[in-house]
Order: C-alpha cells, then sequence, then structure tokens
C-alpha cells in the first residue's frame, strides 16, 4: 500500500520518521496479518528454546563468528533452505489463485497483493534460494577438492555470508512493514519508476539486491583467489576436479557481471531519490537501456546457478558408476566455452522490442550455439556411465532425473532462441515453463543431488535414504504436474502473471499444476522429515571412514566431518582423480612429525557490518535519514577499526593435531577389523 501522507503539523514525527506510518504496516490484509502471527509465534519459540538451552554463547562463538570456510559453506545451505520455504509459499499462492480465478471469480488474491507474490517468489527462489545454495556448496567443497586448509580471506568469506543474509532479511521485512515491489522479478521500467510505483516496495528490492550483491561479489574474488593460488602441490589447472573448474567459471561470471546489477540498480535508485532520467522516456532517458544492462547481468546469472550443478552431476556419476569422468577434458574446455558464450546471448530475452532482424539473428545464432557445450557434457555423462558399475544411491537418483528434465528444458530454450517462434511464445506461460524446466529440473535436482552426495562430509552421518527418496519421487512427479500444463497453455496463448482468467476451458489446466504444487510442497516437506529423522538415527548412519561414497576427490582423504585445519599435512596430487589414484598407490596416512598450523581468528566484524547495512537499507527505503547516516558512519567505523586488529590467526598445538589424528586412525583401524 502507498504509505500515508504526513500532515503539515508533523514535522518532527516526519523527521523521525520519514514516511513510515502505522498505515505503513499491513493490517488491513488478513493473510498477511495471519502470516505475521505465524513468524512471530515460531521466532519467539526459536529464541525461546536457544534461551532455555543456553546456545547463544555457543552460537556466537562457533558459528555467526566463525571464519571456517565449512561453517559458512553450511549457514549458507541453512538460510537457503530458509528462504525456499518462503519463496515456495508464494509459489502455492499463485497456484491456488490462478486455479480458482474463473467464471467471474476473483480468487482470494487481489491484484496489488498478486502483484508482490509475483514479484517477491521470483527474487527469493534466484537471489536467496539458489544462490545461497549454490555458493554455500562451492564454499565447503572446494577448499577441500584442491587441498587447501581454508580460503584466501577468511574474513572476507564470512562477511560476504551476512551481507548474504542481511539482504534476505531485507525481504522478509517487506512482508510485514510497508511492501514488496509489484514489478516482476527484473524491476523493468517505467513500471519500477517513481512515477509508477511511488511507494517503498521497488526500494526495498533495490537496497535487498544491492547489500546481498556485495556479499555475492566478494565471495566471488575469495573463491577465485582461492583457486587460483591455494592448490595442493601438484595439482595443475587439468588436474583440478570437474567441480572446482565449474566453480572457478562460475566465480569468474560472478565478478564480471554482478557489478552491472550494481551500476543498474545505483542508476534506477538516482532515477528515484534525485530525479534523474536514465531510464524514462523523457530528458534523453531510455527504458530499453535497463532492460539491456539488466539482462547483460541475468543471462549469466543463469549460467553462475548451473554451472556448479555441472560439476555436481560430473563427481556424482563417476562416483556412482566407478569410473573415471569420459572426455574430463573436453569438459573443462566446455565449462570454458560456456562461460564466454554466456555473455553473448543476452539479447534473447528481448527478441520482440524491436531490435532488428541482424540483431535478433545473431543472438538466435549465439544461443543455439551455446547449447553445443552442453549437449556435449550430457554425451560425457552417459558415457562415463556406459559399462560403468551403477550403484543408485539418492545423488545418482537426482542426476539421472536431471538428465532427463533438463533435456526437454534444453530443448525448449533451443525453440525459443528461434525468432519468429520467440515472437508467438513470448511473455507467454510457455516461457515461465521452459524457465522453470531449466531452474528446477537443472539447479535445484543438482542442489539436492549436492546436498545428499556431500551432507555425510559435513555432519558425519549419511541421510536417512527412505525419505529422501519419498522426497525424490514427489519432487519429480509434481514437477511434471507442475509445469508440464504451463507448457500447454503457452502454446494456448495464455500470459503469464494473470490473476484471473476468461475462458472456462484453461482452468484443468491450472488445476492440474495447482496439484503439481501440492506434490512439491510434499517432497519438501519429506525432505525435512529426512533431515529430521537423520539427525534422530545419526549413530546407525554415521561415516566413520570419511570416504562413505569411495569417492574420487581430495573432499574423501579427511575425516567426516573434517577438522578446523581439513589436512594435517597438505596432499601432493598426481591426477585429476587425486584421492582414487592415492588409494590405489595404497597411499597411508602421516600418524607422526605434526606441526603447529597457523588458522584464522573467529570475528563478529561481519554480523556488525551486516547490521548496519540493514538499518541503513531501512533508512533509505523509508527515507529515515538520521538512521541511514549514523548507520553509514557506523559501517565506516566498523569497517576502518576492523583494519587495526592484528590478532587475526591462532596456532593449533601440533599436540592437538595429534590427538585428533590419533583418534581417527583409531578410528579407521576399527572399520577395517569389521
Amino acid at each position: 500500500m502507498t504509505p500515508a501522507p504526513m500532515s503539515d503539523h508533523s514535522p518532527i514525527i516526519h523527521a523521525i520518521f520519514g514516511r513510515l506510518t502505522l498505515e505503513s504496516l499491513p493490517l488491513n490484509e488478513p493473510i498477511v496479518v495471519g502470516t505475521f502471527i505465524v513468524v512471530a509465534l515460531g521466532g519467539l519459540a526459536l529464541l525461546g528454546a536457544i534461551t532455555y538451552f543456553k546456545l547463544w554463547g555457543y552460537l556466537w562463538r562457533e558459528w555467526f563468528t566463525s571464519v571456517d570456510h565449512k561453517r559458512i559453506g553450511i549457514m549458507y545451505m541453512v538460510l537457503g533452505i530458509i528462504m525456499l520455504l518462503r519463496g515456495f509459499s508464494d509459489a502455492i499462492m499463485m497456484r491456488l489463485q490462478q486455479s480458482i480465478a474463473f467464471g467471474g471469480s476473483q480468487g482470494y488474491l487481489d491484484s496489488h497483493h498478486y502483484d508482490q507474490i509475483f514479484t517477491a517468489h521470483g527474487v527469493i527462489m534466484i537471489f536467496f534460494v539458489a544462490m545461497p545454495l549454490v555458493t554455500g556448496l562451492m564454499n565447503f567443497i572446494v577448499p577441500l577438492q584442491i587441498g587447501a586448509r581454508d580460503v584466501s580471506f577468511p574474513f572476507l568469506n564470512n562477511f560476504s555470508f551476512w551481507m548474504t543474509a542481511a539482504g534476505a532479511v531485507i525481504v522478509m521485512m517487506s512482508l510485514f512493514i510497508g511492501e514488496f515491489a509489484r514489478t516482476g522479478w527484473l524491476a523493468y521500467p517505467p513500471l519500477s519508476n517513481i512515477g509508477y510505483s511511488p511507494d517503498v516496495g521497488v526500494d526495498y528490492y533495490i537496497w535487498a539486491l544491492q547489500v546481498a550483491g556485495v556479499g555475492t561479489l566478494l565471495s566471488g574474488v575469495n573463491l577465485i583467489c582461492t583457486i587460483v593460488k591455494m592448490r595442493a602441490p601438484g595439482m595443475t589447472m587439468m588436474k583440478m576436479p570437474i567441480f572446482t573448474w565449474t566453480a572457478l567459471c562460475t566465480n569468474i561470471l560472478i565478478v564480471a557481471a554482478f557489478p552491472v546489477l550494481t551500476a543498474v540498480l545505483a542508476l534506477l535508485s538516482l532515477d528515484r531519490y534525485i530525479g534523474t532520467n536514465f531510464f524514462t522516456n523523457d530528458f534523453g532517458g531510455n527504458p530499453m537501456m535497463y532492460v539491456n544492462l539488466i539482462w547483460i547481468w541475468g543471462h549469466p546469472e543463469v549460467y553462475i546457478l548451473i554451472l556448479p550443478v555441472f560439476g555436481i552431476f560430473s563427481e556424482v556419476t563417476a562416483t556412482f558408476s566407478r569410473k573415471r569422468l569420459f572426455g574430463y577434458t573436453s569438459m573443462v574446455y566446455a565449462t570454458v566455452v560456456i562461460t564466454v558464450l554466456s555473455y553473448l546471448v543476452w539479447l534473447h530475452h528481448f527478441f520482440t522490442m524491436g531490435s532488428g532482424a541482424s540483431v535478433n539473428s545473431f543472438f538466435g545464432i549465439t544461443t543455439m550455439i551455446i547449447s553445443i557445450p552442453t549437449g556435449a557434457k550430457m554425451f560425457n555423462w552417459l558415457f562415463t556411465m556406459y559399462r560403468g558399475r551403477i550403484r543408485f544411491e539418492l545423488p545418482m537418483m537426482w542426476t539421472l532425473a536431471f538428465m532427463l528434465t533438463f533435456v526437454i528444458g534444453g530443448m525448449t530454450g533451443v525453440l525459443l532462441a528461434v525468432p519468429p517462434a520467440d515472437f508467438v511464445l513470448h511473455n507467454s506461460l510457455f516461457l515461465v515453463a521452459h524457465f522453470h524446466n531449466v531452474i528446477i529440473g537443472g539447479v535445484l535436482f543438482g542442489l539436492f543431488a549436492g546436498i545428499s552426495y556431500w551432507f555425510p562430509k559435513a555432519f558425519g552421518f549419511k541421510l536417512d535414504p527412505f525419505w529422501g527418496k519419498m522426497s525424490f519421487w514427489f519432487w519429480v512427479v509434481g514437477f511434471y504436474f507442475a509445469f508440464m500444463p504451463l507448457y500447454v497453455l503457452g502454446l494456448m496463448g495464455v500470459t503469464r502473471r494473470l490473476r484471473v482468467f476468461d475462458d472456462p476451458a484453461l482452468q484443468i489446466w491450472f488445476v492440474i499444476a495447482a496439484f503439481g504444487a501440492v506434490l512439491i510442497a510434499l517432497g519438501i516437506l519429506f525432505f525435512l522429515i529426512q533431515i529430521g529423522v537423520s539427525i534422530r538415527r545419526r549413530e546407525s548412519l554415521r561415516d566413520t571412514t570419511g570416504d562413505p561414497w569411495d569417492g574420487r576427490t581430495l573432499e574423501w582423504a579427511t575425516s567426516s566431518p573434517p577438522p578446523d585445519y581439513n589436512f594435517a599435512f597438505t596432499p601432493v596430487v598426481h591426477d585429476n582423480d587425486a584421492w582414487w589414484d592415492m588409494k590405489n598407490r595404497g597411499y597411508r596416512r602421516p600418524e607422526s612429525d605434526f606441526k603447529a598450523i597457523l588458522m584464522p581468528r573467529n570475528t563478529g566484524t561481519g554480523v556488525i557490518l551486516a547490521g548496519f547495512s540493514i538499518a541503513l537499507a531501512f533508512g533509505l527505503i523509508w527515507y529515515i535519514w538520521w538512521l541511514a547516516a549514523m548507520s553509514f558512519a557506523g559501517l565506516l567505523a566498523v569497517a576502518i577499526g576492523h583494519t587495526f586488529n592484528y590478532a587475526r590467526d591462532f596456532r593449533i598445538p601440533a599436540e592437538t593435531i595429534l590427538a585428533t589424528e590419533t583418534a581417527r586412525t583409531r578410528l579407521l583401524a576399527a572399520e577395517a577389523t569389521r
């Protein structure tokens, strides 16, 4: 809702609260009020439990202030799963609305609320579900795979996570204070200009993405430096695991693309705050420039999400086929080619906007070309499985489901790359089906494969297979029920983002799609049950070897979970399947002559900086200028103060390392005698 104007006789109130008023609280929205009550009660219960069990000190010391890449990776994953619940609740609301809004019925959501929901759904799922889950896996796995003790800049890693979490907090605040954008997840002008969106929704959008974008960009810099400079001796570029290669290319894309997002949102902010005209049709501005810039970031973003997942599938396929990955070199080159080509296809997102036949032809051809290295990867995985001894464990099941589903999504993408076809299908539900086909069938299936594959490495016990398979089948079947009808509706000409429909013949397709969403909801529920059951049964699911899947890469050479220092001695690499090679050569773990290891010390600076960033964003959103100024001053003071902190390291004594490694030796010996 638009905040109520301040009365003329309240300049002091206006100076204190800006445009924040009691009317800014959506008390007349029963759905929002109900959600707030549920969230508030859940939050109070959680805070009460943490206080009752006296966990605040533990959480602060061991998690919130941690600079250990493994713990930061886990926190990213937890953030992504929490935000998945919020983003999926928006999806369920949309599907329910569209399935009942026929025959004159307006459904249960008014247009104002519905527009916020589909915008928030897209923003949350891309920025605060997919990105944290992908970044979390890269954070946890990459240093272990390259034989490093941590990332290049441990404090920066902590700061990056908390800035991402701060962006998620800003989005969540919009649910209860004010409103979110009603523009779609990319906030095209003129809808996002001050004339069409004078309320705070677009400002919430801008500052949530700006704050989270800082975290993502710095994480990208950190991981590139880690991969380039901290590999174990003998690990040349062409001996890196494929997951590490895909992580490197992903983070190069992040560093190249996210500054564009920062710049375009900064220009949009200037349009809204001080009346510049970069993206208006007046005074020399051009809304099409926004569309160009946002997609110069947006299309590489799709590959930022999918490339690490290709790495996950490569690791899983090789491990569960008990074979070396087929065509390692071609896999590396395909990854690099995709990275480069992802910058040459952005305009296919707006073929219909009058760029001309020559421009459309160029981008149509480059879009088809980028499908070639992606198809090559698919054949590499198939040939890896060929004549392999395949074990149908849960990670492999997700991989097979991906291969079938992603091929369908890829083929529909090639169809949309043909400009004449795109003129018919653009902005239809066919496009929505294609995008979800790729992101769910590719990214999300891959993330679930990665979670089930590396979970025992992170926590020391496997995930319960029964509930994992229940979640798998409900997710996969639910996906097909939810999105195949949208292909049909798109071919029938149904436009996306509609709230009500006139043609009753369409309703059955929306009902089927809503049924699919319910199945996916059960898949998510079973995933949460799987985690709970696994924790309860952790002793029977315990992994004492550190290598529960008979893995091939270096992360499986450590204990589960790995010690703080990862490796007591830095391993020497002779093959791109380093751990498999070490096992075949009869590698024996060192059991003596340990030396003290220098490790980075925990710090609370990242949490404090993120807190100030939230306050700064809130002040800028609501025009509370004193809060914005004080928060900015606080940011500078804490950042400068941190530069004078010279006590950033501590030594793990050789005795501690000896005790840790001796305990693991006993575990391995006991396992060998079973």
